[in-house]
């Protein structure tokens, strides 16, 4: 499956529980949702740096135990993040073809919300409300 495939059904897994669905323990969400992460970062051309800011600035230690085995102990905060990032990937690919996806994130958007900045420098700011303004702005322009 590929990376998209991958995160689109991550990313449309339903928080109300579906008696017919199997349900996922903790640690297989945390793996899903940091596999999902670390790729898209990836894809983003984001460093660890940076992949440590949108994961809501873990220690060195615990960021990198992460990084490597794709599992641990998440807060609801660093989950949080994780649904926000799969959302925006996600949204991203429905309204944007490959190429132009790398180009939206990465280049100055005069929208008042970013103002001027990249909708990458305002999710840099560290803040999880910065990823939940991204999202809610693509889900907007999705209609």
């Amino acid at each position: 499956m590929s990376l998209k495939g991958y995160v689109m059904k991550v990313a449309d897994h339903r928080l109300v529980p579906d008696p017919n669905r199997r349900q996922y323990s903790d640690s297989e969400k945390a793996q899903a949702g940091l596999t999902a992460f670390f790729s898209i970062t990836q894809e983003w051309g984001l460093d660890n740096d940076q992949q440590r800011i949108l994961l809501g600035s873990p220690g060195r230690t615990t960021f990198f135990e992460w990084k490597k085995k794709k599992k641990g102990k998440l807060s609801k905060d660093t989950l949080d993040r994780l649904s926000y990032v799969l959302g925006i990937y996600k949204a991203l690919h429905i309204l944007f073809s490959n190429n132009s996806v790398l180009q939206w994130i990465r280049n100055p958007n005069n929208d008042p919300l970013f103002s001027g900045k990249s909708p990458l420098e305002y999710m840099l700011s560290g803040h999880l409300v910065s990823l939940s303004d991204v999202r809610r702005y693509l889900d907007w322009a999705r209609g």
